[in-house]
């Protein structure tokens, strides 16, 4: 037990009686808190913002809970829990009902809606994006945003949103922010502190559980790294096996059917098998553990062949209470469903101990291996690197087979961030005293290179910020386009470009609120006080110049004075009571303006990227109607004002196709299966559609008449340097036709062509476009969309994953 200093004892008695909140919070968790949660909750009872930068399984989450906490204490306060994945708010509202109970907890992601003016409402940061642009009333007496996995607004596709929340968030709201370790923390910590106010920056690099690295030759497991010195090094022996193996491999040669017998037995003899792997790390007490394998294929097939070698890591008593949960957990699922879904065969794994994990499984599926694992009846779970992100599912030990993976294009290895990640699950705090990353030896890996990436324990966060068609127009709906662009100068993405831009337009936000408060105490019930407040300055001016002139024929004439004067006092202002108050507070607005327009000239000089990216995206929408140029500057036009509620990657296309009428002779299933056909996203190995394998009726004339429309855009995105969107893939139409039709399931995953998993993905997207479309279109369309919705939402598809 250490003991503390006097000073130690000083502080913390200092400390409880100075957060009373915090004191009476740790009195009721029954542990002990660790010193940057502790900061970082001082932090939030003291009205800060708070950046809390922490390896995965550190006890981040204490610190929103406290946020809960302190938000139920005050009457009427709510709190939005933001997360970037369904699956992490179900997880989350799944824990704080238990914590607080259902009255008091909501949940708001795509596709559920739970008790939405809850005080606690869970929800995709999407959501809340929305909820901004919409001026949502739930907005009301917002108190804290929680954004967990802050560090997503990296994410190429999806990062853009958490920067626009983090901008568009009331400055009366407290921000708490949880990332994963970032090597640019207090950078991002000052942008933070640049657009939202005071934020504390907490940072612990210490993992709660140490975290002990190995690599696996053939059934011999041995530390990568040996204490030499006081320092770390590289094992020798782990470089001696590396080198043996690895020159016995290039001697072979070829290790195919052409290769000599004794080579191939060589070759045999070296060869890992995932069931010794289970075996080992089973004898040493290394289990449970997730084999993080970078292919949903080949999370299934192993799963197959650790089963098919017999491997059973389970009891009789766990086996029946996997059972009990699985049919807890699953009875609505249709007795005829499960057989097409593979269920018996998932089942077996399940009670020997073994599953998979990955987006291609039923959600419902992979949400019953989490709280398996969780509940340590599940032994082994083979992963994509998906369920690194976020989901509360600690193992003993971790294992990777490669340190390289597909991304879309080519074989890339992996990042340290990656790294880093992926070995953050292996440890769970408050079960065991350390955690283990095992590293499967493969010919090519070298060992010194995989120390470097085990030794960098994080990453830098780059910002993925760029404006699109959407924000354009809800932006300069709400603000105007001076307004709108120093909006998106005040983003993280501008604030690496140059980050005194972000410094200047922070400035210019703040001159214009005072600007309009200046603005409303000059305001005169006779007349216009800010022309008449130009006419006494001219005055002025012209006084000035006829004063400084050495002869009387440089400056003004008396008589051009006498003329201006006249004007003034003729002014209706000039009869005004409070004329002089009003003309203060009218110098104050002039000298401020001019200010602002000095600041707003600096950040013209040297505004970059994001600014010109904003100025091709007005051009694209004035060229194509969405946005006008009037008297009064740039003005949203009927077609813009439904693009403001067209939320995805093809907003554009889609405002496009509703405002041509493109979709109006269409029936329910044909519009699913149109919409099916801009949110699939291609496959490398995907080619050309046989037209006999699409749906018939008007979907083929409908079809054509999208892609003109999307060629069309491409043309005015091309003319404008804009990246343009992917060509439209109906590969998934006939599918979600025959789905929306009423065909039974195993007619859909004919061939296993489709996962499940992406089926109902896709289904889900499918009906948050047609929400939309429900939401903006008129006539024809709406109702097609009504009915379209309800046939896609229908069975697996809608079944909710919170009970």
């Amino acid at each position: 037990m250490t003991t503390l200093s006097p000073a130690d004892k000083f502080h913390a008695a200092r400390s409880r009686q100075d957060h009373p909140k915090l004191e009476a919070f740790r009195a009721g968790l029954g542990f002990e808190l660790d010193s940057f949660q502790v900061a970082s909750c001082e932090s939030v009872e003291d009205g800060k913002g708070v950046l809390v930068a922490a390896p995965t399984g550190a006890g981040k989450t204490i610190v929103a809970e406290f946020a809960v906490h302190l938000a139920l204490l005050q009457p009427q306060v709510k709190v939005f829990y933001t997360t970037p994945m369904k699956a992490l708010s179900n997880q989350k509202f799944q824990e704080l009902v238990a914590t607080y109970g259902a009255d008091e907890i909501g949940l708001l992601t795509g596709d559920s809606s739970v008790n939405p003016r809850a005080r606690v409402v869970i929800m995709t940061t999407e959501v809340l994006r929305n909820m901004l642009y919409a001026n949502s009333d739930l907005l009301d007496n917002l108190g804290y945003v929680i954004m967990d996995e802050v560090h997503y607004l990296a994410d190429r596709f999806r990062g853009a949103v958490w920067e626009e929340v983090i901008i568009h968030l009331p400055s009366s709201v407290q921000l708490v922010s949880l990332s994963a370790t970032v090597s640019n923390a207090e950078e991002f910590g000052d942008w933070l502190q640049t657009v939202r106010g005071h934020t504390d920056v907490i940072v612990s690099e210490e993992r709660p559980v140490p975290l002990h690295q190995h690599m696996m030759f053939a059934h011999k497991l041995l530390p990568l790294f040996q204490k030499h010195k006081g320092t770390l090094k590289v094992n020798p022996e782990v470089i001696q096996a590396s080198q043996m193996l690895g020159r016995g491999t290039s001697q072979r040669g070829g290790r195919g059917r052409g290769a000599p017998r004794y080579q191939r037995y060589e070759d045999r003899r070296h060869r890992v098998y995932r069931s010794d792997v289970i075996s080992l790390l089973d004898e040493t007490d290394l289990l449970p553990a997730i084999f993080f394998i970078f292919s949903r294929a080949g999370c299934d097939q192993a799963v197959s062949q650790v089963l098919n070698r017999g491997v059973t890591l389970t009891t009789e008593d766990e086996r029946v209470a996997i059972l009990d949960l699985v049919e807890e957990k699953l009875d609505r699922l249709d007795d005829d469903d499960r057989g097409v879904l593979g269920y018996h065969s998932w089942l077996d794994g399940v009670l020997r101990g073994v599953a998979a994990h990955h987006a291609g499984m039923l959600p419902m599926f992979k949400e019953v291996v989490e709280e398996l694992f969780r509940r340590k009846l599940l032994k082994v779970v083979f992963a994509t690197e998906t369920l690194a992100l976020g989901i509360n599912m600690p193992a003993r030990t971790v294992v990777l087979e490669k340190l390289d993976k597909f991304n879309g294009e080519a074989r890339v290895p992996i990042t340290a961030g990656e790294y880093t990640q992926l070995t953050g699950r292996a440890g769970r705090r408050g079960i065991d005293h350390e955690g283990n990353s095992v590293i499967i030896w493969q010919p090519g890996i070298n060992p010194e290179a995989v120390a470097a990436l085990a030794s960098r324990r994080s990453y830098p966060l780059k910002s993925s910020f760029k404006p699109t068609y959407n924000m354009a127009v809800n932006l300069i709906a709400q603000f105007g386009v001076d307004q709108t662009r120093t909006i998106l100068e005040s983003s993280f993405a501008q604030f690496q470009a140059d980050r005194h831009v972000v410094e200047l337009a922070r400035t210019v936000r703040k001159n214009e609120e005072s600007l309009q408060g200046y603005q409303e105490s000059m305001t005169c019930h006779l007349g216009d006080f800010a022309e008449y407040g130009r006419l006494r300055r001219d005055v002025s001016d012209l006084e000035r110049q006829r004063g400084h002139a050495s002869t009387k024929s440089e400056g003004p004439t008396g008589q051009e004075i006498a003329k201006l004067r006249a004007t003034l006092s003729h002014h209706p202002c000039h009869q005004c009571a409070d004329r002089e108050s009003h003309a203060r507070w009218s110098e104050r607005w002039w000298k401020l303006d001019k200010e602002t327009e000095k600041v707003r000239s600096q950040i013209r000089r040297r505004t970059g990227a994001i600014s010109t990216t904003f100025i091709r995206v007005m051009d694209v929408l004035h060229e194509t109607g969405y946005l006008t140029r009037g008297e009064g500057g740039v003005d949203i036009t009927e077609h813009g004002t439904t693009l403001r509620r067209i939320y995805g990657e093809r907003d554009l296309l889609v405002a496009e196709c509703l405002r041509r009428q493109a979709w109006t002779d269409l029936d329910g299933p044909e519009l699913a299966a149109m919409v099916a056909t801009l949110v699939y996203e291609p496959r490398r190995d995907d080619g050309p559609v046989d037209p006999r394998f699409l749906p018939g009726g008007e979907y083929p004339g409908a079809l054509d008449h999208t892609r003109r429309l999307h060629r069309k855009l491409t043309e005015v995105e091309m003319r404008h340097q804009l990246p343009v969107s992917s060509e439209l893939s109906p590969h998934l139409a006939l599918a979600v036709h025959r789905w929306a039709k009423g065909h039974h399931l195993d007619d859909i995953l004919e061939g296993d062509e489709v996962q499940v998993g992406d089926f109902v993905r896709w289904c889900k997207q499918i009906v948050d476009v047609l929400d939309q479309v429900i939401t903006v279109g008129v006539g024809p369309v709406h109702h097609t969309a009504l009915e379209a919705r309800a046939l896609v939402f229908r069975g697996i598809v809608a079944l909710s994953s919170v009970a």
